[in-house]
């Protein structure tokens, strides 16, 4: 016969065994990123680890909405593909809210508003001042960006696409093309991490839009999910201080 102690040890540690078994079943969320769009999303340089404004940005909605993320890196033109075909359970990498988008997925409430800029090489400057120099010039750019679509639309431009913008930058340093077209933050955070002297920023924006994260349309529960744990970063001071990390310079 079992004693009255034994009994409620024995009850204790099953509920114990209950209570863990119930903390395994938080939810996980598989998000996609393309980690080489510094300061959104890149790979530390030591540690190989995903890092940027993005990456904070959605661990801490994690933490105040209790689930975990399971990050999924993908080449940029892959991830609204793989979050339309449910492979991806959202997404953050700096996508911006264009209306071709928003026939294809869902979005968060805005979490950062991006305008795209114009990079060159400074000894070309006397000849490119605007996007309105643009024209049958040779442009780089990121496969499935908004700079991209951008490039499309110049008169006479021959557009170059690549994978990264590690990619299209250096492509211009070679002189493979005249300009390269990106997020204003994005060629901010080069200029201010590389030594590259060569390049400059043409002093204009293009195309200020709001960015958000990607979910599947008509998924309510993770665009609550996505929504409420955003609200709560806004409201308790996480989402300044990640800003501030990040986007120090005040863009």
């Amino acid at each position: 016969m079992i004693s009255g102690k034994k009994l409620f040890i024995s009850a204790l540690l099953c509920a114990g065994i209950s209570l863990s078994a119930h903390a395994d079943e938080q939810l996980t969320l598989k998000i996609g990123t393309e980690p080489s769009f510094a300061p959104f999303e890149f790979r530390d340089p030591d540690s190989s680890e995903i890092i940027g404004f993005d990456i904070d940005i959605m661990n801490a909605i994690a933490k105040e909405s209790n689930f975990k993320v399971d990050w999924v890196p993908l080449p940029f033109d892959g991830i609204l593909p793989a979050v339309i075909t449910g492979s991806l359970d959202a997404a953050i990498s700096a996508f911006v809210m264009n209306e071709e988008r928003i026939k294809r997925v869902d979005f968060s409430e805005p979490y950062y508003t991006v305008g795209q800029g114009i990079m060159i090489r400074k000894d070309t400057k006397a000849h490119i001042k605007g996007s309105s120099d643009l024209e049958g010039k040779i442009l780089c750019v990121q496969i499935g960006s908004v700079g991209a679509d951008l490039a499309r639309k110049v008169k006479d431009a021959d557009v170059k696409s690549f994978n990264t913008t590690s990619e299209a930058y250096m492509e211009l340093d070679r002189r493979g093309c005249d300009a390269m077209i990106s997020a204003v933050s994005v060629h901010e955070y080069y200029l201010s991490q590389t030594d590259n002297k060569n390049f400059m920023m043409v002093p204009e924006i293009i195309d200020a839009a709001n960015v958000g994260i990607v979910i599947p349309k008509g998924n309510q529960k993770i665009k609550n999910l996505i929504n409420n744990g955003f609200r709560k970063i806004k409201n308790n001071g996480t989402y300044k201080t990640i800003y501030s990390k990040w986007f120090s310079s005040g863009n």
